[in-house]
């Protein structure tokens, strides 16, 4: 294991992280070092409770060991190589993803943000390439988060993202869950529907019973592809692979990212093979996506959440969470305006009086970690291996915090 920095060693890197990297994010004064399954350590020796896991990403925790050794294999191996030629994990990948998706074709990136933006993409030149050119339009929703490039950013149904950067056009934003609202829309132009089955950045927010299956007639009715984003919620987080999966339905094309590399970069853009091929040769690339040591990280998660059944874990614990949390809705009333979510992402939601952030801190400051989602709401993404005892030891400084106030 990688040693960490002398005693004292964290004021300097503080002071270099302020000189030299740029001021875009809020980070708190600390440098984390290491972690172990649901706890990390600061390079001062401090121990946090990781009940976020990096925004839903390390689905296995931290130094998870088949994932840890499925790394160092493949980079003893082979990292690169390109998309000139294939590389046997990401076949292998390719393979798998298709058959828990019930997709047919895979395109792998490197991030969420570069799904999305692959989608967005297919169904455009999609219908080009049927000399519909003038359909290229997008139908997406209030409060929704695709992602941080301008065509994602166009989709992203919240100002406070898009402000700024000027115009972006070729997306309709409707409130989620107004199926009128959609039909009212459509529209020759409109290419698809992008939606989140939980909205995530938004608040945690589940789509309302029966709202995926009337978008997916509306397309069918129109022509127009369904897109799911299930880059916050894919590869099991709320107890089933696609949170779309609840619902029953099956979209056009999929966008998933964070948690199917366990922590290392990686995103894919499947589709179905009526959509195969929409983007052909030279239309669309990347120049790491599928690269062998992403790909067999990737396998390595997906091999562990089938030997740990965790994906059926993930049903289970969330509803040992959601227990957790209506508890304190009940003991905190003054403060707490509710609980929502599904499986192993959900929000306690505070009051609109309250400051969020400021809870935030004091919960760091009691050793959790967890991230707000809608301003409002302390968010649960924890990894996919996390016990119901590292749970109730979240839910228990939360507890206190909120006893403190």
């Amino acid at each position: 294991m990688a040693s960490s920095p002398a005693v004292g060693a964290s004021e300097a890197l503080l002071a270099a992280a302020a000189a030299y990297l740029y001021p875009n994010y809020r980070q708190p004064p600390m440098i984390i070092v290491r972690g172990r399954g649901s706890e990390l350590w600061d390079a001062d020796g401090r121990r946090y409770l990781d009940l976020y896991a990096g925004i839903a990403v390390t689905t296995l925790g931290h130094a998870h060991p088949r994932l840890s050794a499925a790394i160092a294999e493949q980079a003893a191996r082979l990292i690169h190589v390109s998309n000139y030629f294939y590389n046997e994990p990401n076949v292998r990948l390719a393979e798998r993803l298709c058959a828990l998706t019930h997709m047919d074709r895979a395109f792998f990136c490197n991030s969420g943000t570069e799904a999305i933006e692959a989608m967005l993409k297919l169904a455009r030149r999609f219908f080009y390439d049927r000399g519909e050119r003038d359909r290229y339009r997008i139908i997406a929703f209030e409060n929704s988060f695709h992602g941080r490039t301008l065509g994602a950013l166009a989709a992203t149904g919240q100002p406070k993202y898009r402000d700024g950067f000027g115009p972006l056009p070729g997306a309709s934003h409707v409130a989620y869950g107004d199926v009128d609202g959609v039909v009212a829309q459509m529209g020759p132009d409109v290419a698809g529907i992008i939606v989140e089955a939980v909205q995530g950045e938004g608040g945690v927010l589940p789509a309302p019973r029966g709202f995926l299956a009337e978008l997916r007639r509306v397309c069918d009715e129109h022509g127009a592809l369904l897109l799911a984003d299930e880059v916050q919620t894919g590869v099991g987080r709320t107890g089933t692979f696609l949170a779309f999966e609840h619902d029953g339905v099956e979209p056009d094309a999929v966008a998933l990212a964070k948690a199917l590399g366990g922590g290392v970069p990686i995103g894919a853009m499947l589709c179905k093979q009526r959509l195969s091929e929409a983007l052909p040769a030279g239309s669309h690339g990347s120049t790491f996506g599928g690269n062998p040591l992403a790909s067999a990280a990737a396998l390595a998660v997906l091999d562990v959440l089938d030997s740990e059944k965790l994906v059926a874990g993930a049903a289970e614990k969330g509803r040992h969470l959601a227990r957790a949390l209506a508890g304190l809705v009940e003991r905190h009333a003054r403060y707490v305006a509710g609980t929502r979510g599904r499986g192993l992402l959900q929000v306690l939601v505070l009051k609109d009086e309250i400051d969020a952030r400021n809870v935030l801190t004091r919960l760091r400051e009691e050793g959790l970690l967890l991230t707000l989602a809608g301003g409002q709401g302390l968010r649960f993404s924890p990894a996919l291996t996390v016990s119901e005892g590292d749970l109730d030891e979240g839910v228990a400084i939360v507890d206190r915090v909120l006893g403190s106030l």
